[in-house]
């Protein structure tokens, strides 16, 4: 219990309103988690706080903060998912050993040990040996937590993701600051492959965040204090992005066409950068995205038509290649023909030069 205490403490939970849920897979989404503990009416809404990685057992060790007081006698020992895997296993404290816990805190006095639960398909207590205590059976439980505790005080300075640059909303873009659409494509980037916990994703978004874009965030956070950062960053794409709709950024895209001298494979790296507002503005469905690509190059390229023959993208156009296998092959076809320009240009100047 003094563990599990020091957990609540470092996240900031009251340890009477506190449950750890072990035995969850590791690859289970935190919406999954709080959906399947708030279908246990007397703990109310719940919010997952940490998560731990047991390599004994495989699985995730969560500790979740409930609304609701949390009572020994209601919880269940066990909660099935919806998604029909083996139940998780639920431990809580109840209101006598809370108490005494806090009442103990900076005294010499050892806070008392919580029964461990039985194990699944057992129906009758097992009795400890008179020479084992029975807080054994948990000892690996509260090395887990503990393992937790230590992870998670530490700063994530470490993480692969550079802090994001400032955003204010703000026009002109003032120097040293992002535009909105490349703040965005890092801000979502970061969302997406890091394994920062939530919290600390929508800390990095709202301290980069300047003046108007400030703003936001705080009416953001006044309307939902449980906002997540992908709430953050589609209200700011509202106040401060394009109002162009699905539709309008569609004929934009299909009105695209190469410029005067551009390079096939520099026209198609416009062409993705307007596929990719087409899509997110749900002009275009995702599965539809490759086909448009190739159709839309076929369709703009006006200065590159011997080389989309030799690519066969027409011929290809119903099982068309990803955005970056077509601009491999375009710039593989780009080195090839530069370099028979520079042998024939060669060869011109040797003969000029013996006649």
């Amino acid at each position: 219990m003094s563990l599990l205490w020091s957990w609540c403490k470092g996240e900031g939970v009251d340890p009477s309103h506190a449950v750890v849920v072990s035995d969850v897979p590791d690859d289970t989404e935190v919406g999954e988690i709080e959906n399947t503990l708030q279908n246990i009416k007397t703990l109310g809404r719940v919010r997952v706080r940490g998560r731990l990685f047991d390599p004994h057992t495989q699985r995730l060790v969560v500790l979740c903060e409930c609304k609701e007081v949390v009572s020994a006698e209601a919880l269940p020992s066990e909660v099935y998912p919806a998604s029909g895997d083996s139940p998780w296993i639920l431990r809580g404290s109840d209101d006598e050993v809370t108490t005494v816990v806090f009442e103990t805190k900076g005294t010499n006095h050892t806070p008392p040990q919580l029964p461990p639960r039985h194990p699944r398909g057992n129906t009758q207590p097992e009795t400890p040996s008179p020479d084992v205590p029975a807080s054994i059976p948990v000892d690996t439980f509260f090395k887990v937590v503990e393992n937790l505790i230590e992870n998670t005080t530490r700063p994530y300075e470490g993480t692969a993701f550079r802090r994001l640059r400032v955003f204010s909303g703000v026009l002109p873009t003032p120097a040293g600051e992002e535009s909105l659409d490349t703040w965005l494509d890092q801000a979502r980037l970061m969302i997406d492959e890091s394994e920062l916990p939530r919290r600390e994703k929508r800390k990095r978004i709202i301290e980069c965040l300047r003046g108007p874009a400030f703003d936001i965030a705080q009416a953001v956070r006044s309307n939902d204090p449980d906002a997540t950062p992908d709430d953050y960053l589609t209200a700011l794409e509202k106040a401060f992005g394009s109002t162009e709709s699905g539709e309008d950024v569609y004929i934009a895209f299909r009105s695209m066409q190469q410029h005067a001298g551009e390079k096939l494979s520099d026209f198609l790296r416009r062409i993705e950068c307007s596929l990719t507002k087409v899509v997110q503005k749900g002009g275009l469905h995702t599965s539809q995205r490759d086909r448009a690509r190739v159709e839309q190059l076929l369709r703009g390229a006006v200065e590159s038509d011997l080389m989309l023959v030799q690519l066969r993208l027409r011929e290809r156009k119903h099982h068309p290649p990803t955005f970056l296998t077509l601009l491999h092959e375009i710039r593989e076809e780009e080195e090839r023909q530069l370099a028979r320009g520079r042998a024939t240009a060669g060869t011109l100047q040797v003969h000029s030069q013996c006649t």
